[in-house]
């Protein structure tokens, strides 16, 4: 039997933004990690890297899924510390991009490297090889390049780059690690300058900056016209590049400069520092973190970079409407209507696919294995919809070419050099068997590694032909509200998914899901509630649908609500009490109603990516589908017999202050998890675990809880002590008179309503009162007028 050695804990060298960001991912992801740095010339030793962990602590967005694990990551220096290093399974130096630093540092530290230990490098985009050079043969086997985007917790991608003497075994450790562990999308690269998503996406940046001189347009229109208009990152071109650092920018340009030369790449001339980069660096204006780049925010106002007047100016330009109506045509019109069309910024959009199209088609043999490879490196790294080889196959493989062929005979190209012969030999890169191999003259199928097994559904690339989710498995029952099925391969666990916008909560839903308890308890081990949407971060469930009871409190005003409510609150108990354990595969926002169904369910299996919150009291209302009791039963439960109230008040302050759990993490911590939830870092294993265990579950015995179980409850008293804190909010102004009246709702809610402290309570007690004070908070003017404003804006209204 081959020995299996697990990755179990992690060292970090360099505690810089990417090096921290690093260390406080494996936090995240329950890994044990120690963060090197320098020894600080003054005060303590770790002084540099007690500051970066500090500063964790206010980056936006959050590298931590909980802040307060900051204290988790063990502090260390190159001075004292180095015998730390000899029980670390794996090390990633991530100092800065300097091959002469990088190697001064290895000198240091590989001495005290395990026997076993594998050694990576984070470099963005320097030579794995070059680094290696001064390493043992052992050493070598295990030395790779393991490459992080920016910010490592959110970005999917991480490339791994060997060298011609990795050892293959170590690569495949690493990449079930990097997926399952740490919930990365991983590629490998070959090791070429900038790798493959930099090299093609920095490229895709300076076709952008080039066209867009030769268009006349300015960066605020470019960015309107290259970011969620072409399924792309919000943040577009520049604004992108504001946030990463144009220094930093600059850097892998330079890179690129230095190391691609016209004998190797045909687009070398594009490699020089643009003009207006070079100014914007020179200035020290870098982006972000500077407050100023090729944007700069001037009180409400977001100007912009004129390159001509050498200073900021208004922008807010946007794309003209004849392309945008362009643009939501059918690949193969939209690209036929932009190549024709006399607009420049059709005519730009044209230009940066072509030039991409072009870029790809050349390099594709050096920098990657397979096409897949490279389309999935650009959608992870820089957040495209779809990759650069799927956009043109969906256009029309041999159309396409022709047409670049054209522009580049014509001189209108970014380089001369004819497309390579590969591309008239095939019809498209992507097929059901694979994805063509420039290099190999071949279309190379999927890893066979484990631990790909645990994604049902893979994530796929356009041709692939790969199963659709909403259709797959084997359905059992499906209306237009929801769906039952099985998935292939697990046809003892019942999976719903619903079919609602938003996943809402409505009639269908419910009454869908009564049949899945039904229908389980006749023949299935469980029942796994998991949506579809949550491969592409969708959401698990935006909560009850509150446009479904229109008609009702139309017809009848607030009271026609209750019964509709009690149905809602009938489905949850359904889910709690049923014969076979119900699992909740949360992924994305679970908000109000949907918390509700997550509690209520047997397990909880969530991806660390979810959004949980009861968020009612934004649109001026309360919990109304059993959330509250939960809480209620729950603090019961905790206290054992003690102080209530201290572990209700987070319940309270949760549900009063529509808090949302920015994690899996704090989800757990505003008590919407147990501690015996499974938290998954993948996505896409989310189905699978979520199957186990309602498997697990079934053969274990389950039962569940008896039901009719009183607990006790804080009563008036309870109320009056949070109602004594609520008026200090109000007087303080750090609350409405209608937030106060809606929390002093909750509260007495939480604590039973009008009864002794101690006195027993149930389930269907405190559900009673959420209806009753859910249906008169539905009668009142200020809630409706909050409920009609995030109707029509999606924002809350404040009254």
């Amino acid at each position: 039997m081959t020995q299996t050695i697990h990755i179990r804990k992690v060292a970090v060298l360099g505690a810089g933004v990417m090096g921290a960001q690093i260390a406080a991912h494996c936090i995240n992801a329950r890994v044990p990690v120690v963060l090197f740095d320098l020894p600080a010339k003054e005060g303590r030793k770790n002084g540099i890297v007690d500051k970066a962990v500090a500063n964790l602590k206010k980056l936006s967005p959050a590298p931590l899924g909980d802040a307060a694990e900051a204290g988790q990551i063990t502090q260390a220096n190159y001075e004292t510390d180095l015998e730390l290093l000899q029980s670390c399974d794996l090390v990633i130096e991530a100092i800065a991009e300097r091959m002469d630093w990088k190697h001064d540092l290895y000198k240091k530290v590989t001495p005290h490297l395990g026997a076993n230990t594998i050694f990576a490098s984070n470099t963005s985009g320097l030579s794995i090889t070059a680094l290696s050079e001064g390493f043992d043969a052992e050493l070598r086997r295990r030395f790779c390049g393991v490459h992080f985007f920016n910010p490592p917790r959110y970005m999917h991608l991480v490339e791994l780059i060997p060298t011609a003497s990795t050892d293959g075994a170590i690569l495949d450790r690493l990449e079930t690690f990097l997926t399952t562990t740490l919930g990365k999308g991983v590629v490998r690269a070959k090791d070429t300058p900038n790798f493959v998503a930099n090299r093609v996406g920095v490229f895709s940046i300076l076709a952008v900056i080039k066209e867009g001189e030769k268009f006349g347009l300015g960066f605020d229109v470019i960015d309107d016209l290259t970011g969620a208009k072409l399924g792309r990152a919000k943040s577009a071109t520049f604004r992108t590049s504001d946030v990463v650092g144009l220094d930093t920018m600059a850097h892998v340009i330079k890179t690129m400069q230095d190391t691609l030369p016209a004998g190797i790449d045909p687009f070398a001339a594009l490699y020089a520092t643009p003009p207006v980069l070079a100014t914007l660096v020179g200035q020290g204006a870098l982006g972000q973190k500077t407050g100023a780049g090729f944007y700069k925010k001037v009180g409400r106002d977001i100007l912009k970079f004129d390159p001509a007047k050498g200073d900021y100016v208004p922008g807010g330009g946007k794309a003209d409407e004849i392309v945008v109506r362009m643009l939501k045509k059918p690949a193969a019109e939209r690209f036929k209507l932009l190549r024709e069309s006399s607009n420049p910024q059709a005519q730009f959009l044209w230009s940066i696919f072509r030039d991409v199209w072009h870029y790809v088609a050349l390099h594709l043999a050096d920098i990657a294995d397979n096409a897949r490879d490279l389309d999935f490196a650009i959608r992870w790294g820089f957040g495209w919809n779809e990759g650069p080889f799927e956009s043109w196959q969906a256009a029309g493989w041999k159309q396409i070419a022709d047409w670049i062929a054209e522009d580049i005979a014509e001189g209108k190209a970014l380089c001369s050099a004819p497309l390579p012969a590969w591309v008239g030999q095939i019809d498209g890169v992507h097929k059901p068997e694979g994805s063509y191999s420039a290099a190999k003259h071949v279309y190379v199928g999927r890893s066979n590694l484990p631990v790909y097994a645990r994604q049902p559904f893979k994530q796929a690339v356009l041709g692939e032909n790969a199963a659709d989710p909403r259709t797959a498995g084997g359905t059992v029952f499906e209306d237009e509200s929801i769906r039952l099925w099985t998935a292939p391969g697990a046809d003892d666990v019942l999976v719903a998914s619903f079919k609602t916008k938003m996943n809402t909560i409505g009639p269908g839903v419910i009454a869908g899901l009564h049949k899945a308890v039904e229908l389980a308890e006749g023949r299935y081990k469980g029942v796994v509630v998991w949506q579809p949407t949550s491969l592409s971060g969708g959401p698990f469930s935006a909560g009850a649908d509150l446009q479904s009871m229109m008609p009702a409190f139309m017809a009848g005003g607030p009271k026609a609500i209750e019964p509709e409510e009690k149905k809602l609150q009938d489905m949850m108990l359904t889910l709690r009490y049923a014969q076979v354990p119900v699992v909740a595969a949360v992924s994305g926002i679970a908000l109000g109603g949907g918390t509700e169904l997550s509690v209520y369910c047997a397990r909880r299996v969530v991806h660390f990516e979810s959004y949980m919150g009861l968020v009612e009291m934004g649109v001026g209302l309360l919990p109304g589908g059993g959330g509250l009791t939960y809480l209620a039963r729950r603090a019961a439960e905790q206290a054992q017999g003690g102080d209530i109230l201290h572990f209700l008040k987070t319940g309270f302050q949760a549900a009063a202050m529509a808090t949302v759990g920015k994690s899996a993490l704090e989800s757990r911590n505003l008590g919407y998890l147990l501690p015996s939830d499974a938290i998954v870092m993948h996505a896409h294993e989310l189905l699978h675990v979520a199957v186990g265990q309602a498997r697990a579950l079934f053969d274990a015995g389950y039962r569940p809880p008896m039901p009719g179980q009183t607990f006790p409850v804080l009563g008036r008293n309870g109320v009056a002590t949070i109602r004594a804190q609520l008026v200090n909010l109000r007087d303080g102004g750090f609350i409405s008179a209608y937030d106060d009246e809606i929390a002093t709702r909750i509260a007495t809610v939480l604590c039973g309503g009008d009864v002794e402290e101690g006195a027993p309570a149930d389930e269907a007690t405190l559900m009673a009162l959420e209806r009753k004070h859910f249906c008169e908070l539905l009668g009142q003017a200020k809630t409706q007028e909050r409920i009609m404003g995030m109707l029509q804006t999606g924002k809350p209204v404040r009254n």
